[in-house]
């Protein structure tokens, strides 16, 4: 598990249509605000301001296609133009479980990269891929550094 200690949120946010929005400052467009965004706002806060990760370096929701399989990534944290990192985002009441691992499993074996999180706003877990293909538990997320 990994500690997080989120910032005080700090978003740009509207009521339209009887619906909260954000404005999300990596996709660059208001989003309905949903008990899964709000975990992924958040979290993508506290790896900018927190941990200092570039805003520059965040993919949101990006899609991908590798022959027929097509998959969506909550969060990829790029490093030197390829995909470092995956982020699976779950909703807080989500319990994050064998299921939800095999889930991030799945994009790695599509998206090469060396980290996989998930998180549901309240739990955080991190793994490193080793080169020998391992996947090694974190005590911590790894710093940015290029």
């Amino acid at each position: 598990m990994i500690d997080v200690i989120y910032p005080t949120p700090d978003f740009n946010m509207r009521q339209q249509d009887n619906k909260d929005w954000l404005f999300d400052s990596i996709r660059k467009k208001w989003v309905v605000i949903t008990p899964e965004e709000w975990v992924r706002q958040n979290f993508i806060q506290y790896l900018v301001k927190s941990l200092s990760y570039p805003a520059a370096c965040f993919a949101v929701e990006k899609s991908w296609q590798v022959g027929e399989l097509h998959r969506r990534t909550d969060v990829v944290v790029y490093k030197e133009n390829s995909p470092w990192m995956l982020i699976e985002c779950k909703e807080p009441k989500v319990t994050l479980n064998d299921q939800t691992l095999q889930q991030l499993l799945a994009y790695k074996s599509v998206i090469p990269c060396s980290y996989l999180v998930v998180t549901n706003g309240n739990l955080t877990l991190g793994f490193e891929i080793n080169p020998t293909g391992a996947v090694l538990p974190l005590s911590a997320l790894p710093p940015y550094v290029k």
